[in-house]
């Protein structure tokens, strides 16, 4: 590790966090710099684009009706589902510029096609749980690594075609070579302990899921330096907000909780995590696709850093349920620590976030309220199996777990019962 990384991650913790804002505050973005590496209204290749993210940010562009067009690839595995993307395909503008296609990203013969026809390929495919990559890693490394190498070796083709001028548009125009972004997540550092993880640092994940996306990365890296593939990487930080799946920690507490059912924190809730709103993520994600440095990574923090154990009772006191509800159980099999990403090269692209996470989480919370039916359906056929071998043992010995607010002097509890400030962490 170089000096310059050394010195990121050995921020002392209230100085990284006092830090953190230039990448994560809430003002509105700032102008786009530089050149767009697209084309006006741009035909996008979205894989994984069911999901919690990838259909966030299909939802986000088409609204906009800019003339984006946007083919989505999905295999609808758990983690997806079609009834994300039911607002676009309801909407005839939208409807209009939209396709939807099923399939893996690791068939050449479903994924060579689209990425023929497309100007930028965008790749949120992934199994994203990191509780599922233990219980089962095989399926992670198909979609993260396989799956990867097959859109990069279609991208390479039609980089040598657009090189030879045999890559042409409708009115057969030169196209240029399609750019690939490879969506990616924090976890591939590994635990941070003090400080922020730098887009230099080394790489160590600890669990399938990051040692699968640490991999897709390091091809991706692999095909930019022998290929000279014009790809870039974003390593998001914890992603909240509507549509997420409830095996993910936010929506499950919240629909347990709605439930009145037990709230499994692991161990001594003391991990901590930054927490980013997905539509900033969505937004980070095409502001780099667009003005990004092909070669480059950039990390997408929150700027909101807590506790798990705050960020349930942050979640409780706007329920208006009690702690009682929460039970301490078995902790995952290295469980990280601590993530924490510094911000300084996305903001010197020019992006800033927009959502406080007090609003993001408000509509979080409101958006699972209104929308019962859905979460419903996903807590529903092979969940009960999922959730009883998840959780089943831990429950069955599990036992109350320390009430945050109880350390706190009586003057701070009340701010930690109502969720974090506004210019908290940033």
């Amino acid at each position: 590790m170089s000096e310059g990384r050394a010195a990121v991650r050995g921020l002392d913790p209230d100085r990284a966090a006092a830090t953190a804002g230039p990448a994560a505050g809430p003002t509105a973005g700032l102008d786009q710099p530089g050149v767009d590496a697209l084309p006006p209204a741009p035909h996008l290749l979205v894989t994984g684009g069911a999901g919690f993210i990838g259909s966030c940010f299909v939802r986000e562009i088409l609204a906009r009706g800019d003339g984006t067009r946007i083919t989505v690839l999905d295999k609808l595995t758990y983690a997806g589902d079609r009834a994300n993307l039911a607002p676009v395909e309801a909407d005839p503008t939208q409807a209009a510029r939209f396709r939807f296609i099923r399939g893996d990203i690791a068939d050449p013969a479903v994924v060579d096609p689209l990425v023929e026809e497309a100007d930028a390929v965008v790749n949120f495919a992934a199994e994203s749980h990191v509780d599922r990559s233990i219980l089962d890693p095989e399926a992670f490394l198909r979609t993260g690594v396989f799956g990867v190498h097959v859109l990069l070796e279609a991208c390479r083709r039609e980089a040598e075609r657009a090189a030879a001028g045999s890559r042409l548009g409708p009115r057969r125009q030169p196209r240029r070579a399609p750019r690939f972004l490879q969506v990616s997540t924090d976890e591939v550092y590994g635990s941070v302990p003090i400080g922020q993880a730098g887009e230099e640092d080394r790489l160590e994940p600890r669990s399938p899921y990051a040692a699968a996306k640490a991999a897709g990365e390091l091809l991706v890296r692999s095909y930019v330096v022998t290929y000279g593939l014009d790809a870039l990487i974003t390593r998001g930080s914890n992603t909240y907000g509507p549509y997420q799946h409830p095996e993910k920690l936010i929506p499950l507490f919240i629909t347990n909780a709605l439930d009145d059912q037990p709230l499994p924190l692991y161990g001594d809730g003391l991990q901590r995590r930054d927490w980013l709103y997905v539509t900033d993520h969505a937004g980070a994600i095409e502001h780099v696709l667009r003005f990004g440095t092909s070669g480059e990574a950039y990390n997408i923090p929150g700027g909101m850093e807590l506790a798990n154990r705050e960020l349930v009772a942050a979640l409780l006191a706007r329920l208006g349920k009690p702690w009682s509800l929460v039970r301490r159980v078995e902790d995952r099999p290295g469980h990280d620590r601590r993530y924490a990403m510094d911000g300084t090269k996305l903001a010197r692209l020019g992006w800033r976030n927009r959502v406080p996470f007090e609003d993001g989480l408000t509509a979080t919370i409101d958006w699972f309220r209104a929308n019962e039916r859905w979460w419903r359906s996903i807590r529903s056929g092979d969940w009960e199996a999922y959730y009883g071998r998840q959780y089943g043992a831990r429950l069955s010995h599990s036992r109350p777990a320390p009430d945050p607010t109880a350390d706190l002097a009586p003057e701070l509890a009340p701010d930690l019962r109502t969720g974090p400030s506004r210019d908290e962490g940033r």
